[in-house]
């Protein structure tokens, strides 16, 4: 079964997120600067071989944009999740772009399905990370899609 192509481009857009996310933690690019190269080379483009989907770039910015504006927000709701004695930073560091990224639209975008976001993030961590992975970011994002009345 293919996606549509508004649903492909959401998907290119929640990994390119994730992608962006993870690049502004370890390089601390700012915001603007960070939205712009991926707008200008990342997002639909084709990198060492690889061409990537077009994305839903306004979708893609509006995650990007809504982790950094929420993330003390996002941050504590992720931490509640935790088993006891883990914390965020000992996550993953990819691992924690996902969840951030999953748990802002769960929080913040009531249009798009609850299933939908969890099962699009749990095929993002498909993508980097074994089952087992990918089982745990659909726990910790259904219980926050709970907790958020979802």
């Amino acid at each position: 079964m293919t996606q549509n192509p508004k649903s492909q481009a959401r998907s290119a857009a929640r990994l390119g997120a994730v992608q962006a996310l993870y690049q502004q933690q370890m390089e601390g690019t700012k915001l603007a600067k960070l939205l712009d190269e991926f707008h200008q080379h990342r997002l639909g483009r084709v990198i060492e071989d690889e061409e990537y989907a077009e994305a839903d770039v306004d979708f893609f910015d509006d995650i990007v944009s809504g982790v950094e504006a929420r993330r003390g927000e996002i941050d504590e709701k992720l931490t509640a999740r935790l088993a006891e004695g883990w914390t965020l930073a000992r996550l993953d560091k990819t691992m924690l772009q996902i969840l951030r990224a999953g748990a802002y639209e769960l929080i913040a975008r009531p249009d798009v399905p609850k299933a939908s976001a969890i099962s699009e993030y749990v095929d993002v961590a498909k993508a980097f990370f074994d089952d087992r992975e990918a089982k745990f970011v659909n726990g910790i994002l259904d219980a926050v899609a709970r907790e958020a009345g979802r």
